[in-house]
């Protein structure tokens, strides 16, 4: 276990480096069009302001490659969360302006450091420590609250956290760690997990690591049409690769050597023009007509994932079913959300990780239908996949 903010003593006065997830989406005219991960971090820096640290949040938006880039500032991200903490925030232009502002904040003040990413050292893959050194004379202790970030080696997310002590997690951070891991380690039985998603070979590791942990695994979306072409059925034009037919095999194999139930779809919508304006209609999975891929759950494959789902007690969401951005390609993925928040209201634990799955179980219901909605998308995959995250291994132990 890692040491979170609540084991900290007395911080009045003391200076909080903080590292945020907060990169939002703006439009053409930067204003925030969703502001998801600002509310995330908020119980954290209300935590730290309650009792008189002054904070100094640290954070990135986008990928400026290392150069001070205008269209990628956070300026319009502080001027967004005045309004969120109701209060001005502070916004420190660079790390060589910031002695300073830092200098000048009052008890519980906040303040935001221009984009981290505009500084190449940032992101480096040497165990050169002259940035991390530079940021650390700026704060008494580290806070990471970024669980988005935490799969990135970066001075910000890891090396910090090496030489400002103590180096600990925000609430976000804390409740993401102990959600997954509970959900990964310690299920409450059965435990079902359902992986979805267009590729074999990006949820290799998320398919091994699960067959070890599961009762049950619900394997949706385009990968799925891999496993059918396996097996020898026919899939049309569906999405499918040829190199990783020998993986869904072995997969398989080790499915019922572990006595995991695969559960597949048995019936699939497919359609002859993705954009879901020519011919749809429901076939057998592997009898898929040329000419038509595959593109969402059918109607007995439906029912058949929601009955599993609703018999289990801890279930974990890593990828939707079909296409469900498209509406006409969506009901799939809705029936096993739908399933899911079902079963949470009847006691199950459910836990959303990874990015496409956040997507739709926002699209369709709402955060707290669920246990826990994972905030990071490739931090969540790598944390299922058994992967040590960078930011969470630099951080102290209890």
């Amino acid at each position: 276990m890692k040491k979170s903010i609540k084991d900290l003593g007395d911080i009045k006065g003391k200076r909080a480096l903080v590292r945020v997830d907060i990169n939002v989406p703006l439009d053409e005219n930067k204003n925030v069009t969703d502001d998801t991960r600002i509310q995330a971090i908020v119980p954290t820096v209300n935590y730290l302001k309650e009792r008189g640290a002054k904070i100094i949040l640290m954070a990135h938006l986008g990928r400026p490659k290392g150069e001070k880039n205008p269209e990628f500032t956070l300026e319009p991200v502080a001027k967004y969360m005045a309004k969120v903490f109701g209060e001005e925030i502070v916004f420190i232009p660079s790390v060589e302006e910031a002695a300073p502002y830092v200098e000048k904040l009052a008890d519980g003040q906040i303040a935001l450091l221009e984009n981290i990413r505009y500084y190449k050292a940032e992101e480096a893959k040497d165990d050169d420590m002259t940035f991390a050194n530079e940021i650390a004379k700026l704060g008494d202790f580290y806070v990471n609250d970024a669980f988005g970030a935490a799969h990135r080696n970066h001075t910000s997310t890891a090396k910090l956290a090496k030489v400002v002590k103590p180096a600990v997690s925000g609430l976000l951070m804390e409740k993401e760690i102990r959600c997954l891991s509970q959900a990964l380690d310690n299920p409450t039985r059965p435990f079902t997990a359902i992986v979805g998603g267009a590729k074999v070979s990006s949820k290799i590791g998320v398919l091994e690591n699960l067959l070890d942990k599961v009762d049950n695994m619900i394997i949706g979306g385009g990968m799925a049409y891999t496993f059918v072409k396996a097996n020898g059925g026919k899939i049309g034009n569906s999405i499918c690769e040829d190199d990783q037919l020998d993986v869904a095999k072995a997969i398989e194999k080790k499915a019922q050597e572990k006595g995991v139930k695969l559960v597949m779809a048995t019936d699939v919508l497919v359609t002859d023009d993705f954009s879901g304006n020519g011919t749809n209609k429901f076939v057998k999975i592997n009898e898929i007509p040329d000419g038509f891929e595959g593109v969402d759950a059918g109607e007995d494959s439906r029912k058949a994932f929601a009955d599993v789902i609703k018999s289990s007690k801890t279930i974990l969401m890593n990828g939707p079913v079909g296409a469900f951005e498209n509406p006409k390609f969506a009901e799939g993925t809705k029936a096993v959300l739908a399933a899911i928040v079902e079963a949470t209201k009847n006691g199950a634990t459910s836990v959303i990780g990874g990015g496409d799955s956040v997507s739709a179980a926002k699209k369709f219901f709402k955060a707290e239908d669920f246990t826990h909605v994972s905030t990071g998308g490739g931090a969540s995959l790598e944390f299922i996949e058994g992967k040590v995250l960078p930011g969470v291994a630099a951080l102290d132990d209890k």
